[in-house]
């Protein structure tokens, strides 16, 4: 099911991304090709995914969630390239393809960066994208604002980059994972639940307990593939958090603990949609496969 459901998803969300990538002007061109190739060089789109999932879930058409999805992978991607800098994590490898700032400049990759970052908000505004009232616009905004800045992933990078050659105990590196990870993770769910215009306020609470559940799984699964899988199946550089001396998951647990907790979580997040119906089942699907998924 999850394969066919991916592919769905991505083929949706992929073509109202490409419309988002016009140069306005014969100036910025490089500038717009650098965005385009930041967002349109693959990925899983786990983010729209859980934004439809989660639209679906509550009885709504997953095309009310466009905005959404759009936005969210649009955040994901700007926080990729700027981690990749060489100031940050300095990689030279994202999706199996150079960088953005290997194949432009750096210069280029943080404009680049930065102008994903506000076509986001954007294209949660656009009401082609985004048809909902306007003040169901404005909690998405807020819930995306809040996730993607100092409160949400900028402030889990910030203890991300703080933390290299440290030795976090669990609660720490969850804290850690919780905001670089999973505030972003979070928000997809909730926008695409807030995309419907059905959402009540004890879903929201349970697609919450969800998100969490499932936001700290990915990061769990990434941390066991940086020791288990290979660069080639990857598409980024296998072993970059243990040449770096990051704190993780294996390091911390050992790798079948780490694995059981993998495990713990997605049992978590099936028991959050305990209250929901078949409508929910993309979301289910989607808990199995975080923690499933060998890149």
């Amino acid at each position: 099911m999850i394969a066919a459901y991916q592919a769905s998803c991505q083929a949706r969300v992929d073509a109202a991304l490409e419309a988002l990538f016009s140069a306005p002007s014969t100036e910025l061109e490089r500038l717009y090709a650098a965005m385009r190739y930041s967002v349109m060089n693959g990925g899983k789109r786990v983010r729209p995914l859980l934004a439809y999932a989660a639209c679906e879930a509550l009885g709504a058409p997953a095309e009310q969630a466009n905005g959404a999805a759009c936005a969210v992978e649009l955040i994901h991607a700007y926080s990729l390239v700027h981690d990749d800098l060489p100031a940050m994590d300095d990689d030279d490898l994202r999706r199996g393809q150079p960088t953005t700032h290997k194949a432009f400049d750096e210069a280029c990759a943080i404009l680049a960066g930065d102008g994903l970052q506000s076509l986001a908000f954007s294209a949660l505004l656009d009401p082609r994208l985004s048809p909902q009232a306007d003040g169901i616009r404005l909690s998405m905004v807020q819930a995306l604002a809040k996730a993607a800045g100092p409160a949400g992933m900028v402030g889990g990078q910030a203890i991300d980059l703080g933390s290299v050659g440290q030795k976090l105990d669990q609660q720490a590196l969850a804290f850690m994972h919780r905001h670089k990870t999973g505030a972003l993770i979070e928000a997809s769910v909730r926008l695409g639940a807030l995309a419907s215009a059905r959402a009540e306020q004890a879903e929201l609470d349970a697609l919450q307990c969800y998100a969490q559940a499932v936001g700290l799984a990915f990061q769990v699964q990434d941390d066991i593939l940086d020791v288990e899988s290979d660069t080639a199946t990857l598409g980024k550089r296998q072993g970059a958090d243990i040449a770096r001396d990051k704190p993780t998951y294996p390091a911390l647990l050992g790798l079948p603990a780490a694995k059981a907790y993998a495990i713990e979580l997605r049992d978590q997040a099936l028991v959050a949609l305990q209250g929901f119906g078949e409508q929910a089942e993309p979301l289910r699907a989607l808990a199995r496969y975080i923690v499933e998924r060998r890149h």
